[in-house]
């Protein structure tokens, strides 16, 4: 069960502290690359044999390493169109209208990021930069115990704001061969995505890098996935682009007396649903609180359906942390940089400012983790394991390239000559250096 740690050294120590390397894979993952590829051979090996027998033998390898990792051959790997609008009409009136009314918000939201060309003559001649979209952008939604039409959304909204010509996504089959999970083909069908492909883990993600004679080759691959498929977005990463490499999800919750322990438990609880590996963390100058939201996650945690990630969650991952006064919990919590920021505070917008270091920043007791999840407009892919000290959430920026456009005229040109010229002499470049003083006059 969760647990009380009143000693703020002890916490930084265990929960408040990323320990976890890159090689300390979790038991099933070893046992599973075991069973297909043999004990000498590493997650990172295993990623790398699929990957290059992709790139090599396309659909055959992709046939091949399904058959031996998900036990099926989806035949053919993709979707008809008449499946995608299928299922539009498999799932019920009110996901279908909770999934529109996410869209909506979704790219209002996106709608409205800053983004356009711009040029300038204060240097001389007409200098600016533009705004490309990418042609073609591939989504990996991944798929096990539920369907997530909420990853395939988040992925996509942004993509088509930027103006991306074609998007393709990859997600795995359902369990002994059935048909993609309704909720992903009603999305995809409800975006206009036209390509759903059956594909799953490390060969989804090099058919997408390197392209098959089914799956078209991208220029930038998005979205979560398993442990297989962030070790094989990082190699095929600089062959294509990803959007960055995520971790287990994390909260912190940073709450005084006057929040609601029911809320804050019910919080800790949706992180911890997640996965084994997610951390759900509540910092807090209140002993009350602490224990009162021990109490309320042990009465609850009974009647949930994953009860058992649960458990194993919150005992090896998460924690109540008990520190001497609110400016010390912002200030851990920014230090922590974690995926999720909860700030559930009497005075919540007083401290929002001295946060800088989150993937999404959750601002009083309304503005939930959940909502944004889903509907709230933001996007949940967002940066994990302490990387949001530099890195974003995904946003129209990841899908456009930009471009300097430089127009020079003579007397700007005139200008210049002689500190080019200068420079590059400095760096022993001489031809640079004739390059610029032929245009003397």
């Amino acid at each position: 069960m969760i647990e009380i740690i009143e000693d703020l050294q002890v916490a930084k120590n265990t929960i408040l502290r990323r320990s976890q390397k890159p090689t300390d894979y979790p038991d099933h993952v070893l046992s599973g690359v075991e069973r297909i590829f043999g004990d000498d051979v590493s997650p990172e090996n295993a990623v790398a044999r699929i990957l290059s027998d992709v790139r090599e033998n396309g659909d055959v390898a992709l046939r091949l390493w399904s058959e031996r990792i998900d036990g099926i051959v989806p035949d053919p790997f993709q979707v008809s169109r008449n499946d995608l609008s299928l299922g539009v009409e498999l799932i019920s009136a009110e996901t279908r209208q909770a999934i529109k009314f996410a869209l909506d918000r979704v790219h209002t939201f996106h709608s409205l990021q800053p983004v356009s060309d711009w040029q300038t003559k204060e240097l001389g001649g007409i200098m600016g930069q533009r705004m490309i979209p990418l042609k073609r952008v591939g989504i990996y939604v991944p798929s096990g115990t539920a369907s997530l039409p909420s990853s395939l959304i988040m992925a996509a909204i942004p993509a088509k704001v930027a103006g991306v010509q074609e998007i393709i996504v990859c997600t795995p089959p359902g369990k002994e061969g059935n048909q993609v999970a309704s909720e992903i083909l009603a999305a995809a069908h409800m975006l206009g995505i036209k390509k759903v492909y059956q594909l799953g883990g490390a060969q989804a993600i090099a058919a997408m890098a390197y392209g098959t004679e089914t799956v078209p080759r991208v220029d930038k691959i998005v979205g979560p996935g398993n442990i297989f498929v962030t070790l094989a977005k990082q190699q095929v990463f600089g062959q294509v682009g990803i959007d960055g490499l995520f971790g287990p999800t994390e909260t912190v919750i940073v709450a005084d007396d006057a929040a609601n322990p029911e809320w804050v438990a019910a919080d800790l609880l949706a992180q911890a649903e997640h996965d084994v590996l997610a951390s759900a963390i509540l910092i807090t100058p209140s002993l009350q609180l602490a224990q009162s939201v021990k109490v309320v996650i042990s009465e609850k945690i009974i009647a949930l359906k994953r009860n058992k990630i649960v458990q194993q969650s919150l005992t090896n991952r998460g924690g109540i942390v008990i520190v001497p006064d609110v400016e010390s919990a912002v200030s851990i919590a920014d230090e922590y940089a974690p995926e999720h920021l909860c700030l559930y505070l009497n005075d919540a917008d007083k401290w929002s400012n001295s946060v800088q270091n989150a993937g999404c920043l959750f601002i009083g007791k309304y503005s939930c983790e959940v909502m944004v999840d889903y509907v709230a407009g933001p996007n949940h892919i967002l940066p994990t394991g302490g990387t949001a000290r530099f890195a974003s959430t995904l946003n129209v920026l990841d899908f456009i390239k930009i471009m300097s456009v430089v127009t020079l005229d003579q007397k700007t040109s005139d200008l210049l000559i002689e500190p080019a010229a200068k420079i590059a002499l400095a760096e022993l470049l001489d031809a640079h250096a004739l390059a610029a003083l032929e245009r003397k006059r």
